[in-house]
């Protein structure tokens, strides 16, 4: 997994223009279900992703100061996504899918293209958006195993969601 992630960050320093300094300003990690706590469950999707902030007083205002992203992997769903298609979709593919996919997500929320907390259409909104720039950014690199994953997990898929 971590593997995946490496890869999925290199292709958006490479589609964003970032340094490798630049791109530690995103800060967030991954947990996987059975480390997850009972709020960043989610059975409706294959990650989500929730917002942790922290201030030097921990009041509202301060909790801007320090904030940090949970890509929040629901491999139970993955996995059996997995076994359901058999032989046509592979793990890899789909967890490239799903890193890069939540890490643009990341970078709109940093960047302020995207509010975390917006209304749900917007959030439906930004869900189109960020596939079309996963898409986007994965094309170049796709192979035949990462073309199904694009190919199935199209526009009509809901890959994650976001909660704080």
């Amino acid at each position: 997994m971590n593997k995946t992630f490496v890869h999925a960050e290199t292709l958006l320093r490479r589609h964003y223009g970032l340094s490798h300094g630049e791109w530690k300003s995103h800060r967030y990690d991954v947990k996987t279900l059975a480390h997850l706590e009972e709020h960043e469950v989610n059975e409706q999707a294959f990650a989500h992703l929730c917002k942790y902030g922290f201030g030097k007083n921990q009041s509202a205002a301060d909790a801007d100061e320090f904030c940090f992203y949970r890509v929040c992997l629901q491999d139970d769903r993955i996995l059996n996504a997995v076994e359901r298609a058999h032989s046509f979709i592979k793990l890899h593919p789909l967890m490239l899918y799903i890193a890069t996919h939540e890490l643009v997500h990341i970078i709109r929320f940093n960047r302020g293209e995207s509010q975390f907390n917006a209304p749900w259409e917007e959030k439906t909104k930004e869900e189109d958006t960020v596939h079309a720039i996963t898409r986007s950014i994965l094309q170049p690199v796709a192979h035949q195993g990462l073309n199904l994953v694009l190919d199935c997990f199209s526009d009509q898929y809901h890959i994650g969601d976001i909660c704080n």
